[in-house]
């Protein structure tokens, strides 16, 4: 059974940065695609960024430049580093993973079968 935690999230001023982490157990990152999703109230979920198997890694725009995801194989742990945040990155943000591994099907989050239970980030003006 895939479970995925994350954590790291809170109140940062426009500007500052965070990092957020999401620990695996029941799929290895090394091996899956894993991605992060956000979701801001009243909004659809929204790709953010994901690491296919082989590390290659993929941005939104909105967060192209900014955002930086990564992945510590030994600690099974995929983290997003998020700077020159803005309010507009405000939302709910979601560690997600699939067995698929068509790159264009990796920033579709109907693709994703398994999904953390999410973390707030609220960046003030």
């Amino acid at each position: 059974q895939v479970q995925l935690v994350e954590s790291g999230g809170g109140l940062v001023q426009a500007g500052g940065s965070l990092r957020l982490s999401c620990a695996a157990s029941g799929r290895t990152v090394s091996t899956n695609a894993m991605a992060w999703f956000r979701q801001a109230p009243g909004k659809e979920r929204e790709f953010v960024a994901v690491i296919r198997s082989g590390g290659v890694t993929v941005y939104g725009d909105s967060v192209k430049g900014r955002f930086t995801i990564s992945r510590d194989i030994a600690k099974n742990t995929v983290y997003l580093e998020m700077n020159s945040l803005k309010p507009e990155d405000t939302a709910v943000y979601y560690c997600a993973t699939t067995f698929i591994g068509t790159p264009s099907a990796l920033t579709n989050r109907r693709n994703f079968g398994s999904w953390g239970q999410g973390t707030q980030v609220t960046v003030s003006s």
